[in-house]
C-alpha cells in the first residue's frame, strides 16, 4: 500500500509524461491549422473533467458567482495556449519547454500588482537569475530576428495571470469548474477558425488529435491530485523531468540537438523557479503554477 507522498510522486510523474506526450503531438500536428488543434484540445479535454462533477450538481454544475474572473482567466489561458502551440511548431521542443519553466518568475512579478504581495530579496534574486536564463536561451533568436522566441515568453505571461486567477477562484470554485470553463473557451475559439479552413484528418490522425485533448485534461487532473495527496516540496521538482522528455523526443523524432546555451539557460531558469518555490513554502503561500495547456 503506497503512502500519500508516494502516490503524489506517482501522479506527478504520470502528469509530466502526459504533458510531454501532448507537447509531442502538438508539434507533430503542424500540418493541421492551430485552430483545429485547439478545438480538439478543448473539446476532448472536457471528457475527463465531466467525470469529476458531483452527481448532485449535474443540473446546475455550470453556475458561478464569479463570471468576470472566469472570463479573465480564460482569456489569459487562451493567449497562453495559442502562443505555446505556435512555439511548439516553430522552435525546438527543448527550447520551448525550457523557456516555459519561467512562468513562476513572471507570476512573482504579477503578484505584486494583482495580489499586493511583498517580494523579498531572495525572490527578486530568483527573478534576475531567471531572466538571465531566458535571455541566454532566446539569444540565438534575438540575433537572427527569429520572432518565434517571443511566443513561449507570451505563454509565460499568460500562465502567470492564470496562476493568480486560479489562486483567487479556488477560494470559492472547485477545480473542475475552473477547468470546465477553460476547455469550453478553447473549443469555442477553435470553432471560430473553421471559416479559415480546416483539414479533414485521416482516421489515425483523428485519434491522435483527440489524444491531445485527453492527455491535456488528464495531465491537469493528475497534477492537481498530486498536489492534493503529497507534500508540494516533494513533487514539484519532478516537473523538470519534462525537459528530459523534450530532449529525448526532440532528438529521436525531429533530430533536434539542444545547444549548450539552451541547457545553461534552462539550468538558470530551473534554479530561479526552485528559489521562488522554496520561498513560497517558507512563507506558506500555495504555489499554483499549473501548466494548463
Amino acid at each position: 500500500m503506497l503512502s500519500k507522498n508516494q502516490l503524489g510522486f506517482l501522479y506527478m510523474v504520470l502528469s509530466v509524461c502526459a504533458f510531454s506526450m501532448m507537447d509531442v503531438l502538438v508539434k507533430w500536428s503542424e500540418t493541421y491549422p492551430v485552430g483545429e488543434v485547439l478545438f480538439f484540445r478543448g473539446f476532448c479535454g472536457l471528457i475527463p473533467i465531466l467525470f469529476l462533477i458531483p452527481k448532485e450538481n449535474y443540473k446546475n454544475f455550470y453556475k458561478t458567482d464569479r463570471p468576470k474572473l472566469h472570463f479573465a482567466r480564460c482569456m489569459a489561458g487562451l493567449i497562453a495556449i495559442v502562443s505555446i502551440f505556435i512555439a511548439l511548431r516553430n522552435l525546438p521542443l527543448a527550447t520551448v519547454v525550457s523557456i516555459s519553466f519561467a512562468a513562476p518568475i513572471f507570476a512573482t512579478i504579477m503578484s505584486i500588482y494583482f495580489l499586493s504581495e511583498k517580494i523579498g530579496k531572495y525572490r527578486w534574486l530568483a527573478v534576475f537569475i531567471g531572466f538571465i536564463g531566458v535571455i541566454i536561451i532566446a539569444q540565438p533568436g534575438i540575433s537572427s530576428l527569429n520572432f518565434n522566441y517571443i511566443y513561449p515568453i507570451i505563454f509565460c505571461l499568460g500562465m502567470s495571470y492564470v496562476a493568480i486567477a486560479i489562486r483567487q477562484l479556488s477560494t470559492s470554485e472547485p477545480v473542475w469548474l475552473i477547468s470546465f470553463y477553460f476547455s469550453i473557451a478553447i473549443s469555442i475559439l477553435g470553432l471560430l477558425t473553421v471559416p479559415f479552413g480546416w483539414v479533414m484528418p485521416t482516421f489515425f490522425d483523428f485519434i491522435l488529435l483527440c489524444m491531445i485533448g485527453l492527455l491535456g485534461g488528464v495531465a491537469n487532473l493528475l497534477l492537481g491530485q498530486s498536489y492534493k495527496l503529497s507534500e508540494v516540496s516533494l513533487v514539484s521538482p519532478l516537473k523538470y523531468l519534462s525537459l528530459v522528455f523534450a530532449i529525448f523526443f526532440g532528438y529521436f523524432v525531429w533530430n533536434e540537438i539542444p545547444s549548450y546555451k539552451t541547457l545553461i539557460g534552462a539550468a538558470l531558469v530551473i534554479l530561479s523557479s526552485i528559489i521562488i518555490f522554496r520561498r513560497e513554502i517558507y512563507l506558506k503561500k500555495p504555489n499554483l503554477i499549473f501548466k494548463n495547456e
